[in-house]
């Protein structure tokens, strides 16, 4: 029979052995939601010219931060969807115009809670406005901390020099200015447009170089969302996670949010390849957002607990929750 002394060194060496990950407390929350949108009415009648139940309604900010309070999380960065004027199958009067209006609309909004909300400048890269409206938001006091792209929707192909060419302009400028980059990299789902490893790799190799000095955040892991089971953009999250395992000088400044990745259905197979491409990329690159709160959308709470389900350790958990861009600080 071991003496008391005995059992308590015994028990103290069997937690020594422990791995340091069995000590971290399972975070209540993430310090920070880094990708949230607000839909101004000008915005939902642009997109909704007929309601229905899934369709976009307004979400004032009251709204948004109340969401945000009921899941914990103090900070979050509000992406601007201006760019949705600049699709190219729209034709839009004033274009420039509107572009600017919801802009300012997503700045005014942010602004009631300076503490707490940080916005980011939207528009199309392709069009000839774009770098008259990124100086602009570069003087603006709520619209300088960043910009957002959506590839998608400005229908925008990285395998294409002259839209390569155009976004050098538009990364030095952000650079310049030390505006942080979100973008939605998937390519245009609808017009079937090439996405894979060669986008990746052009991304990379082309336009991170340009800014070296600012965050660049591939938005939803590369995909879209909600969900993941999309092949391309496993495919581009793959080409980037390999990158960053060797070391590559050119993902020095690039993280990625994973709003609206993982959802409660989430097969256990994508499931596992996304903490595999998590942990190839690393821990710290990667930024908690959950998207908007949609009708085809899980808000803030309902996001957190599905993430918090995917098989990373308390102690990957508690990193990412307490990761939070230069931007949100």
């Amino acid at each position: 029979m071991l003496h008391p002394f005995a059992r308590l060194r015994s028990a103290a060496a069997m937690l020594l052995a422990l791995p340091a990950f069995a000590f971290a407390a399972a975070p209540a929350a993430p310090a920070a939601d880094h990708h949230q949108h607000l839909f101004s009415p000008a915005i939902i009648a642009l997109i909704n010219p007929a309601p229905g139940p899934d369709a976009l309604r307004e979400i004032p900010v009251t709204e948004l931060v109340s969401l945000l309070d009921s899941a914990g999380i103090r900070r979050a960065a509000v992406m601007s969807t201006a760019y949705m004027y600049g699709r190219p199958s729209r034709v839009i009067e004033d274009e420039y115009a509107k572009v600017k209006a919801e802009n300012d609309w997503t700045a005014a909004q942010v602004a009631t809670y300076p503490d707490r909300l940080r916005a980011f400048c939207g528009f199309n890269p392709l069009k000839e406005y774009a770098l008259a409206e990124l100086e602009r938001c570069a003087a603006h006091p709520q619209l300088r901390t960043g910009i957002k792209m959506h590839f998608g929707n400005s229908d925008v192909q990285l395998e294409n020099p002259a839209h390569i060419a155009r976004l050098k302009e538009v990364f030095r400028a952000a650079n310049r200015h030390g505006m942080a980059i979100a973008i939605h990299l998937r390519a245009s789902i609808s017009l079937k447009r090439p996405y894979g490893a060669a986008q990746a790799r052009a991304f990379m190799e082309q336009l991170m170089p340009q800014a070296p000095d600012i965050v660049v955040q591939v938005a939803h892991f590369a995909g879209s969302g909600p969900g993941y089971e999309d092949p391309p953009s496993n495919e581009v999250m793959r080409t980037f996670a390999e990158a960053a395992a060797r070391k590559d000088p050119n993902t020095r400044r690039l993280y990625f949010d994973v709003a609206s990745i993982a959802t409660p259905d989430i097969t256990p197979e994508h499931a596992r390849e996304m903490v595999e491409r998590i942990r190839m990329v690393g821990i710290d690159k990667i930024f908690y957002g959950s998207d908007a709160a949609t009708p085809t959308n899980m808000k803030p709470r309902e996001a957190w607990a599905a993430f918090r389900a995917l098989p990373l350790t308390e102690a990957e958990h508690k990193r990412i929750a307490t990761n939070v861009a230069p931007y949100l600080r």
